[in-house]
């Protein structure tokens, strides 16, 4: 019995030390993504990359998802920060639970870049929460995926990898506005923070 109890103790012991060695694992991984993010970051230069800034890496808001596929031949035009149009599809649909919260985020495919060989894959999560205007960004934010990340119906979307459009940082870019579909009921504290920076 006292072996018994002993195995079962090793293997709870066992099974708590490879979660946490998981947790840590993605933590490093997720400092070296953000790293990267600062270091090649394409508008904001030099010194001024010390104002980026993100909430604390939380393995919570890298959440499973179901996805539904949407057959969509029209599409629809999204407004921009320029008070101009974009056009795009709607690619799908994400449905998870967040803090306890049933969540939706349409997924969308822009037609212009369909028509570039480089980024035909590319599809477009553009959201907005309860952080948006305070702690983050107060237009919405963004988070990047590609076809190949639909492959199932499973899919996981992880908020720590949110970021901001480029109109967060300086003037004269065209960023699209999340459409109201995209609201979050929840505080989304994952991912880029507001920039530290007036412009």
């Amino acid at each position: 019995m006292k072996k018994v109890f002993f195995s079962l103790c090793m293997l709870l012991f066992t099974g708590k030390m490879v979660c946490a060695q998981k947790a840590a694992n993605y933590v490093e991984t997720l400092k070296g993504y953000q790293k990267k993010y600062v270091d090649e970051h394409e508008v904001v230069k030099g010194k001024d990359r010390k104002y980026l800034k993100f909430f604390p890496i939380d393995s919570n808001y890298r959440v499973n998802c179901h996805f539904e596929k949407m057959n969509d031949t029209i599409g629809f035009t999204m407004k921009t920060s320029a008070n101009t149009l974009k056009h795009y599809y709607k690619y799908g649909q994400l449905h998870f639970n967040l803090n306890g919260v049933h969540c939706h985020l349409s997924v969308y495919q822009s037609r212009d870049l369909m028509q570039n060989e480089q980024y035909k894959d590319y599809l477009f999560i553009p959201f907005t929460d309860q952080t948006t205007g305070d702690e983050s960004y107060g237009s919405g934010r963004y988070i990047d995926l590609l076809t190949g990340d639909f492959a199932t119906p499973n899919v996981v979307l992880d908020f720590n990898k949110a970021y901001n459009p480029y109109c967060a940082y300086t003037t004269g870019y065209k960023c699209p506005i999340p459409p109201k579909e995209n609201t979050l009921p929840v505080a989304v504290k994952a991912g880029e923070m507001n920039y530290g920076k007036a412009h």
